[in-house]
Formats: structure tokens, sequence, C-alpha cells
């Protein structure tokens, strides 16, 4: 009976075996990281935001925020969101890394998830500036923004790579 179930159950033994492995490397990172501001990689992620809202026009100031732990952002003069360690988009990134690799394919498993890391990596960066965009000039709408429209966004990203993954990479062999 088990035996039918055996490419399914290697498969999600390896998903969990990376996932954990890359949670738990993550949270040694973090501690790494604790008696500071924000780790490295929120730090980017602001830095980035900044920039990308600069390009749009818009006189954009990075604020440390010490005992939040978290740097806030200035949009033309006016205090808009937050970052924290949670919006540089590194546990969805995890997940993603943890299912395609569940599904090793050689060495075009790893061209595939430099590309889609960077896509997800803008994706947010688009996310972060979206949301400070709307909370300067909409803020009746950055609870929808925040908790649907922009996670729907970066998930649905997700899932899309999933399954161009699975579909044109994975499973191309078995399908031909």
């Amino acid at each position: 009976m088990f035996k039918d179930f055996k490419p399914v159950l290697s498969i999600l033994v390896r998903f969990l075996a990376i996932y954990l492995a890359m949670i738990f490397l993550y949270q040694l990172y973090l501690n790494f990281y604790e008696n500071q501001l924000v780790d490295p990689i929120t730090y980017a992620t602001a830095w980035a935001v900044d920039e990308f809202q600069k390009i749009l026009g818009y006189q954009s100031v990075l604020h440390d925020l010490p005992g939040w732990h978290s740097i806030l952002f200035l949009l033309d003069g006016q205090s808009t969101t937050r970052i924290v360690e949670g919006c540089n988009a590194v546990s969805v990134i995890i997940l993603f890394i943890a299912f395609v690799l569940a599904f090793y394919q050689g060495k075009k498993t790893f061209v595939f998830l430099l590309i889609s890391v960077l896509m997800i990596l803008a994706v947010n960066v688009f996310r972060i500036a979206g949301l400070n965009i709307i909370y300067k000039d909409w803020p009746q709408y950055i609870k929808i923004g925040h908790d649907y429209v922009f996670p729907a966004i970066i998930y649905g990203l997700v899932v899309l790579l999933w399954l161009i993954w699975i579909k044109f990479f994975a499973l191309k062999n078995e399908n031909s």
C-alpha cells in the first residue's frame, strides 16, 4: 500500500527537511542581529523601497525606530509605514525554495530559483512601496491593501512560479 505513496512521501520528506533546515538557519541569522535595529536583509529591503519610491518621484526618507526594531518610511515628509523583519519576504522565499528543491531537477533548479527569488524580491519592493503610497494618498484603504491585496499579489506570484516549475520543469520528462 505504501509503495504507491512512496514518491509523494519522498517529496514531502524532502520538502519538510529542507524547509526546517532553512528556517533553523534563518533563525540563527536573526539571532545574530537581535541587538541591532534590523537585520541586513531587512535594511536592504528598506533601502530598495526607498530608492524605488524616489524613482517614482516621491521624496522618500528612512527613519530609524530603535525601540521598535524597525525603520519608518517618510514619504513627502509624511510618516507612512514601518518595515520590520517579517516584511523582507525571506519566510516566503524559504517556503518557495523548499518546495522547488523538493522537486530538484539538476542545474536548472538553481537557475529557476535565482530568477524566481529575484522576482519575489522585486514584487516585495513594489508591495511595500505600494503600501506607503496608499497610506500617504488613500489611508482609508491601507488595511485592505496590507491584509488582502498585496499578500494576494506576492503569494499569487509564488503559486504561479510553483505551477510553472512543476508543469514546465519538474514534470516535463514524465509528460513528454
